[in-house]
């Protein structure tokens, strides 16, 4: 019997953030450094919003602020939230991201990327590949 997967097993934990008052560019570097698509974007310990890759494309970001490009109201999920509603939300809503929060706090980010790889994972556990000598 295989357990259902956790969102707490498949997310990334304590993600990076960016101020809704920092430069575009403070965002964009932090992106480029860390290899992601996606920020939380915070106004003090409150979570606001979402900026990802695509709101920074064709951007000035020498003179504008987060708040000028990110999007309010993000889909923010509280830990114990089983992955298929999450998963389920994401696609119905064209989303490429959830924010999740444990007592209201950013815990993890969980993007497409992160489901993808678990569900590799998952079809790997059911269907585990060959053995090397196996393969043809």
């Amino acid at each position: 019997m295989h357990k259902k997967p956790t969102l707490a097993a498949v997310m990334t934990p304590f993600p990076y953030a960016v101020d809704v008052e920092a430069r575009i560019a403070e965002a964009a570097a932090m992106m480029e450094k860390h290899a992601i698509h996606h920020l939380p974007v915070t106004a003090g310990a409150t979570i606001v919003g979402m900026i990802s890759a695509r709101d920074l494309a064709d951007r000035d970001t020498h003179q504008r602020l987060v708040r000028d490009v990110y999007t309010a109201d993000p889909f923010v999920v509280d830990l114990g939230t089983p992955l298929d509603e999450v998963l389920f939300t994401m696609a119905t809503r064209h989303l490429g991201s959830a924010i999740i929060t444990r007592h209201d706090k950013l815990a993890g980010i969980f993007t497409t990327v992160d489901a993808c790889r678990s569900f590799a994972a998952f079809l790997r556990e059911l269907f585990p590949p060959p053995p090397d000598e196996v393969v043809a």
